[in-house]
């Protein structure tokens, strides 16, 4: 409560929420013109024309009205063009609220006698619709209220003071008056408080869902970025329905299937044309490099790959060490994709051939390409990696392997669709390997025919550089030469999807025009802050408060009925209904407080019979009551201390505040309570009063009657009590909360109840009191604004359409306050699912702990990301006889249904990372049938090197239990498909390079000797078995493993190696083995 009282800086200080206020205010400030402007015509009008009275013979009366009518028309004209009242709200605030002033004191002194209760539920309006329709800051409306009440009381008091006869019954009706007056203000301040709460908190719901909706749009584009980034577009939404299953069916675990098979994103291709191409060299050059540079060389040799794919239209399928590998003809069909790797595989080989002139370092390319179908799509359930499976693969592979540097090697198939675009020669068989010899098909080197002319360029280049500077070694003279190329970071789409300034547009100067000229200046004038947050918005926001403006409610809207502003979805309506009010407590206190009110006013004006103390009495007691069941959760530290039979009465407040039914129950008492002891003192009167209008027996046309009757009411309670009763519709305004159709109710009970009352049933006590101030024949009645019961019903209608009009606007704020919260809610769990989807396309590329380096707020693209480790132990696992097993055919669709094995082999090896004791497990890729992992990813550099041996090489057990689970999956595949598949290991631990490259399809892998070893560990060994290192032997020794020694065999490119085999069917307890020795 004290809050909503306390000063506080006007809203005109925030430019989006002045604009804001202003629009929703705009409606009401015209409402009231016409509320003014109809009631003054047609009422005052209509009803003296109605009662008989001659409107010519009081000229003061016709003359206070017709200039009324013609200010607040001028007043209208001024205030119905939108631009100019934005730009003269407050001026034309003041000069409504001055001109109300004005005819509320003329109305005082036109017709006849002036009194004490004249024109004060005039007053009340003016005070009211200062607070509750004038678009003013609360201190200028506490100012105009305030100034409006002192300027009724000072005026009667300085007129009637002087004069002798109204002196004894003077200060008690200006004490009443005053009561009225403060009433009316806090009646009004409070009603304009929770408003400017309401309409704050409606505000900040719609920024912060503009601002939410900018985040979610935000995400979408880096889950399409992403998913873009792994898998083509055509795959996309798919596998976006396969994660969001996943999301709803928990986080990184499997959705329930229908069948037992892993769902598999495969489909066959024909007529396309696959390149292999390998850097020869790169190996003894990456040995020199350090992590940094290997990174950047790759990227930079990638990205320039990358950019060669695109203009001529292939797409990279993979990276695999230092080896590319791209299709033509994927997704959409191309009838030059044999044309495209030819030129794409030239390219390559001319791009290396330049740099190895401009740096001397001795590197070169080598591409094979072929032509054919493919199976192609994404196998397994993480680390997603678009692939392509066939015999014509293996064979563009090994035509590759078995190429010549610098040239590009082709089959018979490809050259056939050349169609003569290019000159070949025989590739001969020397440089064949076993798979293309055993084929026996020939093969063909395409003749370049810019080569030798590039040669003796490059030729002439190389030379320069030669001779500039002190020699460099060839990994820093190959970097600084690659960094010129200019290859894109991995993720530098995600720097401008995500920044403010690039996904917006600045403000349209139409828009800020729109506004009124005051927005140039607000802009200029405002603090940096406010600017940027300008700068950064964009026409979406105006577009928000123009849906917010209170003049939109009447029109067609998508989430309200138009007439009843029922939601049209019937579960957001109950929701709605059924939604908790903790403010309903300060209601029902605001509420107490008229009634103290309305007590104080009777206690003032009459003669306090016993009865109607009585009744105020009783009526005081279940107001404390109400209050009590309300406010009982503050007193839940005393109950608590007492007897546990009261322990349940704190839990009344939160029933009333959660129960819908409780509070239209309560509330509506409290109404009715303040409704039925406004009218209590008119039923008081005694039945011994001698009054001729009492029985209708006006037949005498003169009577005295004393100012107050003995033993029973003075006759000036009947205007208060008017007064009173107008406070009491003042109070369906304080339940700002409570439904359309019950204030409606209720208002047009309380209207017929209290017109029944004054025009009929008691207006007689009306009658009495004019012929008691005017003491003559009844035709020398005053005029419509001097009789009591005339003006109190004009009073109650005035009120009643007022208060209906702005019950309408409450409903209306508080329904679009619930919608915008829920929208609100609802954003943000979309969001959240969102951010969520788009981690786990991140940690599908890239590892836990790596994924942080590219999104966030924080994250930075500047930079490659690279990360060197000490020890870190890979494993190569594959299952050589899926080999022998895939064929091509129509019983299984072309090898679909074999890539469908293997898809449940790979998926339940990738089950296995899910659970915790393989956490420091990181799958690297898959290649083919080979599964490659390793552990100690997650350590940060240079902490392997700092701690003892034992510890940072403790993860290699890991490996090893990962290892084993891995075989016993395989076990199961192969019991339910009656197969006989056996897993092949090869480990090996030290150090290692990570990093992330390639702009066109980012790509996380690790580099170093120890990947090497680790694939030939595996490519040398023995099925069912788990070969290793010497050095890893020994370390596993250190961990309790047992490890029987092979020999030495070949392995290529490392001469002859130790290794040894891991017993696996040993456990890690007892002395180390023998074996090892």
């Amino acid at each position: 409560m004290a809050r909503l009282f306390s000063p506080r800086p006007p809203p005109s200080e925030d430019l989006f929420y002045e604009t804001y206020y202003s629009l929703s205010q705009q409606y009401p400030l015209l409402l009231l013109l016409l509320v003014i402007v109809l009631c003054a015509l047609l009422a005052l009008l209509a009803v003296a024309w109605a009662t008989g009275r001659e409107l010519a013979s009081d000229p003061s009366f016709l003359t206070t009205v017709l200039c009324a009518l013609g200010g607040f028309l001028l007043l209208l004209g001024l205030a119905s063009r939108e631009q100019r009242l934005q730009r003269w709200t407050r001026p034309l605030s003041g000069l409504v609220w001055a001109a109300l002033l004005a005819l509320g004191h003329g109305f005082l002194f036109t017709e006849g006698v002036v009194s004490a209760w004249d024109q004060v539920s005039f007053f009340l309006f003016v005070i009211f619709t200062v607070y509750a329709m004038l678009p003013l800051g609360m201190r200028d409306a506490v100012v105009a209220g305030l100034a409006s009440s002192l300027s009724h009381l000072l005026v009667l008091g300085l007129y009637l003071g002087p004069q002798p006869d109204s002196r004894p019954a003077l200060l008690p009706q200006l004490a009443a008056n005053a009561v009225l007056f403060l009433s009316g203000n806090a009646v009004g301040a409070y009603h304009k408080a929770l408003m400017e709460r309401a309409l704050r908190a409606t505000f900040r719901e719609a920024l912060s869902s503009l601002h939410s909706r900018r985040r979610l749009d935000t995400e979408k584009k880096h889950q399409e970025h992403l998913l873009l980034s792994i898998l083509p577009a055509y795959l996309a939404r798919e596998m976006k329905a396969e994660i969001m299953a996943r999301l709803q069916a928990g986080q990184g675990s499997r959705p329930e299937s229908t069948n037992n098979f892993h769902s598999l994103y495969v489909k066959r291709h024909q007529g396309v044309s696959v390149l292999y191409a390998d850097i020869v060299g790169f190996t003894r050059l990456a040995s020199e490099c350090s992590p940094k540079e290997l990174v950047l060389m790759l990227n930079e040799l990638f990205g320039k790959f990358d950019q060669i794919a695109k203009e001529h239209e292939c797409m990279r399928i993979k990276i695999l060490g230092d080896c590319y590998y791209c299709v033509s003809g994927l997704p959409l069909s191309l009838p030059d994709h044999a044309i495209n790797c030819v030129r794409m595989g030239l390219d390559m080989c001319r791009a290396i051939r330049k740099l190895r002139a401009a740096t001397g370092v001795d590197i070169n390319m080598r591409v094979g390409v072929h032509s054919g179908s493919v199976l192609c799509g994404v196998i397994g359930l993480q680390k997603w990696q678009y692939d392509v499976w066939s015999h014509d693969v293996t064979l563009a592979n090994h035509m590759e392997a078995g190429g010549v540097p610098g040239r590009v090697h082709i089959t018979g198939a490809t050259l056939a669709l050349l169609a003569g675009a290019y000159a070949v020669e025989d590739a001969g068989t020397e440089h064949r390997d076993p798979y293309l010899r055993e084929l026996g098909e020939p093969t063909y080197l395409v003749i370049d025919p810019r080569a030798k002319e590039e040669d003796e360029k490059g030729t002439a280049g190389g030379l320069l550089s030669s001779l500039e500077g002190p020699k460099l070694r060839p990994s820093l003279l190959m970097t600084r030469y690659l960094e010129s190329w200019g290859a894109a970071k991995p993720f530098a789409h995600l720097s401008h999807v995500d920044s403010p300034v690039s996904t917006s547009t600045p403000l349209p100067e139409k828009a800020l025009a729109s506004f009124g000229p005051q927005w140039s200046l607000d802009r200029a004038r405002s603090p940096r802050g406010l600017d940027d947050e300008l700068d950064t918005g964009d026409a979406k926001f105006f577009q928000v408060i123009e849906q917010l403006n209170s003049q939109k409610q009447w029109k067609q809207s998508k989430d309200f009925n138009p007439l009843t502003l029922y939601f049209r979805e019937k579960e957001m309506e109950k929701e709605y209904r059924l939604s908790a009010l903790p403010a309903f407590k300060y209601y029902a206190a605001c509420t107490f407080l008229v009634f103290l009110s309305n007590f104080i006013i009777q206690m003032l004006v009459t003669n306090r019979p016993p009865a109607l103390a009585i009744t105020y009495s009783v009526t005081f007691l279940l107001f404390l009551l109400l209050l009590f069941v309300c406010f009982s959760e503050h007193l839940t530290r005393c109950v608590l201390k007492g007897p546990k039979m009261l322990h349940w009465l704190p839990a009344l407040s939160g029933l009333v505040a959660t129960r819908p039914g409780l509070r239209v129950a309560l509330g509506t008492a409290t109404i009715l309570l303040v409704f039925a002891m406004a009218i209590t003192s008119l039923f008081f009167f005694p039945a011994s009063l001698d009054c001729p209008f009492r029985t209708r027996n006006v037949s005498s046309m003169t009577f005295n009657l004393s100012w107050e009757l003995p033993g029973s009411l003075p006759l000036i309670s009947v205007p208060y009590s008017m007064h009173c009763c107008v406070l009491g519709f003042l109070s369906c305004s304080l339940f700002l909360h409570m439904s359309f159709e019950l204030k409606l109710l209720l208002l047009l009970l309380w209207l017929v109840a209290s017109c029944s009352i004054f025009l009929h049933s008691h207006a007689w006590l009306s009658d009495c009191l004019i012929a008691r101030l005017y003491l003559g024949p009844l035709d020398s009645r005053p005029g419509v604004l001097k009789e009591p019961k005339l003006m109190g019903a004009m009073s109650f209608f005035i009120f009643f359409f007022t208060l209906l009009v702005l019950a309408r606007q409450n409903e209306y704020y508080c329904r679009l306050d619930f919608l915008w919260k829920k929208k609100l809610r609802q954003e943000r769990e979309e969001t959240e699912t969102m951010e969520n989807l788009t981690r786990l396309l991140l940690e599908n590329v890239l590892p836990a702990h790596v994924a942080p380096q590219f999104i966030g707020q924080n994250r930075r693209n500047e930079d490659l990301y690279h990360q060197s480790y000490e020890c870190v132990c890979v494993l190569f696992a594959s299952v050589p006889e899926f080999k022998e097993f895939y064929s091509e055919s129509d019983i299984n669709h072309e090898g679909l249904e074999c890539l469908r094995l293997l898809n449940e082999i790979i998926a339940d090896f990738d089950e296995l990372l899910s659970k915790p004791k393989f956490s420091g497990v990181e799958k690297i890729k898959t290649i083919c049938s080979t599964y490659m992992a390793a552990t100690g990813l997650n350590a940060t550099s240079g902490q392997d090197a700092q701690q003892d041996a034992e510890r940072s090489c403790s993860h290699l057990g890991t490996m090893v239990e990962f290892a084993v689970a891995l075989g016993s999956k395989l076990d199961i595949i192969n019991k339910h498909s009656f197969n006989n598949f056996r897993l092949r290991v090869g480990l090996n631990h030290g150090p290692v390079v990570a990093g992330v490259i390639g702009a066109q399809k980012p790509q996380y892998d690790i580099w170093g000797n120890t990947v090497n070893v680790a694939s030939r560990m595996e490519s040398t060994g023995v099925l069912g078995k788990i070969q290793v290192t010497e050095e890893t032997a020994w370390a596993l020794q250190s961990l309790g493993y047992t490890c029987s020694r092979r020999g030495v065999i070949k392995v290529k490119g490392k001469g002859q190696l130790c290794t040894y085999f891991l017993n696996t069917d040993l456990t890690r307890t007892g002395p180390p083995s023998a074996t090892l020795g």
